[in-house]
């Protein structure tokens, strides 16, 4: 994000730097072909003054020995050109001279000097292009005009001197982009703290870290008012997630002893009942407060289960080792047999601490509704670690497979079997908030019947440095 941010503003300092620089650029080239202009009208008006004399006089030999002098001392060659136009004297040689008119194109100039007025001062000189600075002034005025001196001035010399400040000002302009530039670094680095903090913490809460807290005291006071805001949001959060639970959780233990006392009640009204309908009624009743119990014990698990937050790297093989004795166990009581089959050393990214929650959910479910007699925990590596608990029971139809992510959902076959239709649809979330999937599918073929499969696919993990 810094150079992202760095990228945006150095273009911008450059910019503002080149908008203040450019307009003087220009500002200075006008001034100094300005000034050179000025120059060279003097040396043409003073040309012209001589003409004017030598012409009236017919004594021209003065002039061009002046002429000549002026440029062997400055290199501009000076043209004396009649009111018809030809060259009637100059600093060089008359061809030269001729060639020189023709070369420069200046017959719009002379045109203008001849007919008595001074030509349009010249645009500005700039160093990429080397047209040479032509001055025409005329001789006399009006209806007396007697011919035009001509300067051809070359504006190199005029281009270097351009470019020679245009070089001092580019230098010393990297006195102030340079304070910008080293200015920018701690600014953005300034800006942008708070905003680091924020997705840092934004990052934790989402891995379920609810006790994050984002220091407001530096930045922007827009970012700390952000800061504030975001504290307080997962404050609120945090504390509802706690009502939440502790309600849930609160609840169930609430009722567990009213309702023990319910039940044993009306296990105790059995002497004192009379008659076939009652004693049928008698046993509705008992086998209601043994579904409400079971319900309160699911509901228990279920909000023990949905306490788990945040991912961390887990030994897969292992989590199963510290599970395996007691599936089995739960297995030969009902006449199941658990097995296994995992590679060695599988590492994951699964939710903090309930990986093994999940598969004592996924393995009991496979127990209570299978209707099988087996169940395989297996788990294979590749790009993605996949881990699947099957059964060889009677399986799920495919259209009941997308209702039974849903909470409180049961299958019609198992309404009178233990559970609540919780603990699926919290396994679900737990995966997908760990950046996993779960998926529902068929099982253990087996004698005719597809079974039953969730599949729960982790991303990866390297071993810990330490592990």
């Amino acid at each position: 994000m810094l150079r992202r941010l760095l990228t945006i503003l150095l273009p911008v300092a450059f910019v503002l730097v080149g908008a203040v620089l450019v307009p003087m650029a220009t500002v200075i080239a006008q001034q100094q072909t300005q000034a050179v202009y000025v120059d060279r009208l003097g040396d043409a008006g003073r040309f012209a003054s001589l003409a004017g004399t030598a012409l009236q006089a017919e004594r021209s030999n003065a002039l061009t020995q002046e002429m000549s002098r002026y440029e062997q001392l400055y290199g501009i060659p000076v043209v004396l050109v009649a009111p018809d136009g030809e060259v009637i004297a100059g600093s060089g040689g008359t061809d030269r001279m001729r060639a020189l008119v023709a070369d420069v194109g200046m017959g719009s100039v002379i045109t203008v000097a001849l007919a008595g007025e001074r030509p349009e001062p010249p645009t500005t000189v700039w160093p990429w292009r080397s047209d040479p600075l032509v001055i025409a002034e005329p001789i006399g005025r009006d209806s007396e005009v007697a011919g035009a001196v001509v300067l051809v001035s070359p504006t190199d010399v005029l281009s270097e001197d351009i470019l020679t400040t245009w070089g001092w000002m580019a230098l010393f302009s990297i006195v102030p982009l340079g304070l910008l530039v080293a200015a920018s670094l701690p600014l953005s680095r300034w800006v942008l703290q708070p905003i680091h903090r924020l997705d840092a913490a934004t990052t934790a809460v989402t891995s379920g870290d609810l006790d994050v807290h984002v220091d407001a005291e530096r930045g922007p006071p827009e970012l700390r008012r952000l800061t504030d805001s975001f504290n307080t949001m997962v404050g609120v959060v945090r504390r509802a997630l706690e009502r939440q639970r502790s309600f849930v959780s609160e609840a169930s233990h609430q009722l567990r002893n009213p309702l023990a006392s319910l039940r044993l009640s009306v296990e105790n009204l059995s002497p004192y009942l009379k008659g076939a309908e009652a004693r049928e009624a008698h046993a509705i009743a008992i086998d209601e407060a043994t579904v409400m119990h079971r319900m309160l014990n699911s509901l228990l698990a279920a909000t023990r289960l949905e306490s788990v937050t945040g991912t961390e790297v887990v030994e897969v093989t292992g989590v199963v080792d510290t599970r395996v004795a007691r599936w089995k166990a739960l297995g030969e009581s009902r006449g199941m047999e658990v097995t296994t089959d995992l590679p060695d050393h599988l590492w994951a990214h699964a939710p903090a601490g309930g990986l093994g929650s999940i598969l004592d959910e996924l393995v009991s479910n496979a127990l209570r509704l299978s209707g099988g007699t087996r169940i395989e925990v297996r788990a294979e590596d590749g790009e993605q670690v996949r881990i699947g608990v099957l059964d060889n029971g009677v399986g799920l139809p495919k259209e009941e497979r997308e209702a039974a992510l849903d909470r409180f959902w049961r299958s019609p076959r198992h309404q009178n079997t233990e559970g609540t239709g919780l603990g699926l649809p919290i396994v679900a979330d737990l995966v997908r908030e760990s950046g996993g999937r779960l998926n529902l599918g068929d099982g253990l073929a087996d004698q005719g019947r597809r079974g039953f499969g969730v599949v729960i696919t982790l991303p990866p993990a390297a071993p810990p440095e330490d592990g």
